[in-house]
């Protein structure tokens, strides 16, 4: 799989100065954990479960959760278990490289490998786990589950723990909470693929939600969390994780209205603005900021509820032309004893020792999402990108 992999080739041409590559659930994990983009959750009870996997994957996205936690009723969870069971069984006939990296969203550690062993053959398919309410002493028993199922298996399984406990909201707790949630990770740091924040139980736990003109950078009490995730998790040194960004809750179905608009005409006669507008009015900028923000905040990657905040996603990941030459020209060898020197772009100075970290994690991301063309932007990527 790739990212736009499922546009045509000569349309990809056509966008990237370097195309994304591909790669597959085997590949390593330093580069999954970056390749993760939209993830789209989806309820395990959905009765054309196996259905939904495959189309979405043809329509661009490259990682699914399905959810036996918050978005299935207390009630239905033997249900769901039932259903996902059924589903992946029937999807195990297809090649694992035309579906989405899988992952299974559980409630309890005795889930993990009771899943495992009613797939049987067709665990092949999943990627890993995705463990609720994590915390130092609550992810011990998902993560031992994890070993010994992936030991049962034979099938490498990766953990992405869900940070959304009311210990890590509350000021008094975060930091020794934070403490000990590095302690677990670090410990499995081979299972742990990446780290994903819950913000709708952060706000939850103050009875607030963001309305869909704020992101979610402006409520206070939740940005002060993902700065310190960030500074205690995210870190550049090696000692860090892939920290993903928080849900977008809103969304429009009229994805269509807009969509003319942008392919009005080829490479494009539609200006940004008049983009803007129409996304403005489909409850999309909000999404289009708060994707920008989780960049400048060092996250990567999204969790998605709406198919349709998926490519957006992808688009805005995509590493520009001037990004690429920035951090390329400070990663030359011969720019190993620091220095500063101009852009290409003769826009900025690139300080080559403060800025590696930054161009290593921009390469990084310009290997799964690309490099775009000079001449195309965030507009030519997501009006390729949309569905006929």
């Amino acid at each position: 799989m790739r990212h736009f992999g499922h546009l045509a080739p000569e349309v990809r041409r056509r966008l990237f100065h370097q195309e994304p590559c591909e790669f597959t659930a085997d590949s390593p994990a330093r580069l999954l954990s970056a390749a993760l983009g939209g993830t789209l959750y989806s309820p395990a009870t959905r009765p054309r479960l196996a259905e939904d996997i495959v189309k979405q994957a043809r329509r661009g996205v490259v990682s699914m959760v399905l959810c036996l936690e918050d978005s299935i009723d207390d009630a239905d969870v033997e249900h769901g278990e039932e259903n996902l069971v059924r589903q992946l069984t029937t999807l195990a006939g297809n090649p694992a490289d035309e579906l989405p990296l899988l992952f299974v969203r559980v409630r309890f550690p005795e889930q993990i490998p009771d899943l495992v062993r009613r797939l049987g053959p067709a665990v092949r398919l999943l990627s890993g786990f995705v463990l609720p309410k994590f915390t130092g002493e609550r992810g011990i028993p998902f993560l031992e589950a994890l070993q010994d199922a992936e030991t049962v298996s034979g099938r490498r399984l990766f953990a992405m723990p869900v940070l959304e406990s009311p210990e890590l909201l509350y000021r008094e707790s975060r930091v020794e909470t934070l403490e000990g949630i590095f302690r677990v990770v670090d410990k499995y740091r081979d299972r742990v693929l990446a780290l994903r924040l819950g913000v709708t139980d952060f706000c939850s736990s103050y009875g607030l939600r963001r309305a869909p003109d704020m992101t979610a950078y402006d409520v206070q009490v939740v940005a002060s969390v993902i700065a310190d995730v960030v500074n205690m998790l995210g870190r550049a040194d090696g000692t860090g994780f892939t920290v993903t960004g928080p849900v977008w809750e809103y969304f429009r179905t009229q994805e269509r209205m807009f969509k003319p608009q942008l392919r009005q005409s080829p490479f494009l006669e539609v200006q940004a603005a008049d983009l803007r507008a129409k996304l403005i009015e489909h409850a999309m900028d909000g999404l289009l900021r708060e994707i920008s923000l989780d960049h400048a905040n060092g996250l990567l990657g999204k969790t998605c509820i709406h198919p349709s905040h998926v490519l957006p996603v992808h688009a805005l990941s995509v590493v520009s032309h001037e990004e690429f030459s920035d951090a390329a020209d400070i990663l030359r060898p011969e720019r190993c004893g620091g220095g500063v020197l101009r852009s290409a772009y003769t826009n900025k100075m690139n300080e080559v020792k403060p800025h590696r970290a930054w161009a290593e994690r921009t390469l990084l991301r310009a290997e799964v999402f690309g490099v775009a063309r000079e001449d195309v932007g965030f507009v030519e990527l997501l009006a390729a990108a949309l569905p006929d």
